[in-house]
């Protein structure tokens, strides 16, 4: 354990109290974490009064601080101050900088002229959280000003918050500066445009590029804050050898992504999970698929990937192509299981199917008509055996429930058709990438074919309209999560699916399937790392489909030992381990300020 020498952090992200992206996780799981380990700890964020109002409680500042809000509210700057409502309750200052937007020509000016920042065609996404991070250099030099004997660091999460120790550079404070980048712009831009980001970093001409993905804003930023703070971080060894090519910066240290794994519950509470919201995935299956054809869920597996809408990048197109081989082996075995793969991948839609809709209305009809007949059912049946007979169908059940029941079944069924790909009415349902995939690739929902996909374009939720789950409720009723990542500077997700025991897929490109290639100490156990590295599709596929089959094939006893192993695995990233990175960082920052 690392003893931190800071006096006073403040950790400033847009993302403080502002749910967008995977840096909310990264601080509100390690909150309670930091808290423990600082003795004074304060994170900072922008102030949005409908996010506010539920992400923090409110309360009077404190003395120390009374002086430095009334000087920066009469700069047109106005501090919130209160508690962050999530594990450990941190203190947190979030800044109202609505009165400071003419501020943004000038801080352009300042940018370009000490920093060689480019603005010149910033748009409002680059312009807004630049003022904020401007207000927010403001109220660190005034802190660093008044505690000028502390050791103070501030922490800064990407660009976005990078700008504000790019203020405290150029008016010469004494608050050390850590700058993390959790992945380049331009990395992010190459990658998504399908070009190939890891063969053209060697010899790369950033400028050049960042000129053609319209990115120059923000690039040169980013290389500004990396190239200008005390301590320059990444969270992993990926986007650490991106940032040295594209920002020219070796990062000093690795802070790698965890997560409160005590948060999680234990094993044998993942595994009471699992089993109640996979009756509630099967329910779901039951309607999608039965009204065309039979499905036996007792020799089923539920697979999943979740991500964004980026199919290259999350890895969407070799993992249908894997499928597709998949299926086509089992049919070849003739294998007695059926894997269901599921797409939670949102876009654009114009609501969920009808069809979906009324087989699941009949479907719970049915259901209900059935645990309705429940104390009758048990009676009778303990009549009939105590007699000596052979319980019946017709002595169990009344003729009119059966004739009730039969109409249900009637409207139920659908002759001929096949189960639609995905769960909703997508905008562009002919041209869909990932549709135009499946079909690509055989993976048509017909009743021969081992492999069912079921794309569901929309955020998980309790209210989702479909399966009603929470996030983690979800991933917990599925037996392996995919997550074949081509770009994916840490990648939480498979991180999450072993903290809830489910095993999971990541890759060598990942930041996370790095890290586990490192701490595993046996492969192929809990969680699989596909080497996507220097080798070519074709090759990754195969390895791909061979992981999938291996996995499919596997007895329910393997599959526990699977489990038992993704859980354990979990432990080694957990905050109490992993935030040991983020004190060696500050304390290298206090040290190179002597």
């Amino acid at each position: 354990m690392i003893k931190p020498k800071a006096d006073k952090l403040f950790e400033v992200s847009y993302e403080v109290c502002n749910k967008v992206g995977g840096i909310y996780t990264v601080l509100s799981s390690k909150a309670a974490v930091m808290m423990e380990r600082y003795n004074d700890y304060t994170a900072i964020g922008p102030y949005y009064p409908e996010k506010a109002d539920i992400a923090m409680e409110q309360m009077p500042a404190p003395d120390e601080y009374t002086d430095i809000f009334d000087a920066l509210r009469n700069e047109g700057v106005e501090c919130i101050y209160g508690e962050w409502l999530i594990e450990g309750r941190p203190k947190v200052i979030l800044i109202d900088f609505k009165k400071c937007m003419d501020w943004q020509d000038g801080i352009k000016k300042e940018l370009w002229d000490n920093f060689g920042v480019d603005t010149l065609f910033a748009a409002w996404d680059y312009t807004e959280p630049m003022i904020w991070a401007w207000c927010v250099g403001k109220l660190l030099q005034k802190i660093g000003e008044k505690f000028g004997s502390r050791k103070i660091v501030g922490h800064y999460h990407e660009w976005l918050a990078g700008i504000a120790l790019l203020y405290l550079k150029l008016n010469n404070s004494n608050v050390r500066s850590v700058f993390t980048t959790h992945a380049t712009m331009l990395g992010r831009a190459i990658s998504g445009s399908g070009e190939d980001l890891y063969a053209m970093l060697e010899g790369i001409d950033a400028p050049a590029m960042a000129k053609k993905y319209r990115v120059v804003d923000k690039y040169t930023t980013e290389k500004a804050c990396a190239q200008n703070c005390d301590v320059f971080t990444t969270v992993s060894e990926t986007t650490g050898y991106e940032a040295e090519k594209i920002l020219e910066k070796k990062p000093g240290v690795l802070v790698l992504n965890g997560l409160d794994i005590q948060k999680f519950p234990t094993f044998e509470e993942t595994s009471v999970k699992h089993q109640g919201t996979r009756e509630v995935i099967r329910d779901f299956l039951s309607y999608y698929f039965n009204p065309y054809y039979n499905i036996d869920l007792e020799q089923s597996l539920n697979f999943m990937i979740i991500g964004r809408p980026e199919f290259r990048n999350k890895g969407i197109d070799i993992y249908i192509k894997a499928l597709g081989e998949l299926n086509r082996r089992m049919k070849k075995e003739e294998s007695k299981k059926t894997i269901f793969s599921f797409f939670f991948v949102p876009n654009a839609t114009h609501g969920i199917r009808t069809s979906v809709l009324q087989n699941k209305n009949i479907f719970q009809e049915i259901k209900k008509d059935v645990e309705n007949q429940n104390d009758t059912v048990k009676t009778r049946l303990i009549r009939d055996l105590a007699s000596g007979e052979v319980p019946k169908i017709d002595s169990l059940l009344s003729k009119n429930f059966l004739l009730s029941i039969k109409k249900h079944v009637q409207s139920f069924l659908k002759q001929g058709d096949v189960p639609p790909f995905s769960t909703h009415n997508l905008v562009a349902d002919g041209n869909d990438t990932i549709i135009q995939a499946f079909k690509s690739e055989g993976l048509l929902n017909l009743e021969e074919d081992k492999v069912k996909v079921i794309y569901y374009p929309t955020y998980i939720a309790e209210s989702d309209g479909i399966l009603n789950l929470k996030y983690y409720e979800a991933i917990s009723g599925c037996h392996l999560g995919v997550f074949p990542s081509y770009y994916e500077p840490w990648g939480y997700t498979p991180l999450e699916c072993s903290a809830l025991g489910v095993p999971a897929i990541t890759t060598d490109f990942a930041g996370f399937g790095r890290f586990i290639k490192k701490v595993s100490k046996e492969k192929g156990k809990g969680i699989y790392v596909l080497e996507r590295f220097q080798k070519d599709e074709g090759e990754v596929i195969h390895e791909f489909a061979e992981i999938l089959h291996t996995f499919a094939s596997m007895n329910k006893t393997q599959r526990v030992n699977q489990k038992i192993a993704a859980k354990e695995l979990s432990l080694l990233a957990d905050w109490t381990i992993l935030v040991n990175n983020y004190i060696e960082a500050h304390n290298k920052a206090i040290d190179s300020g002597g």
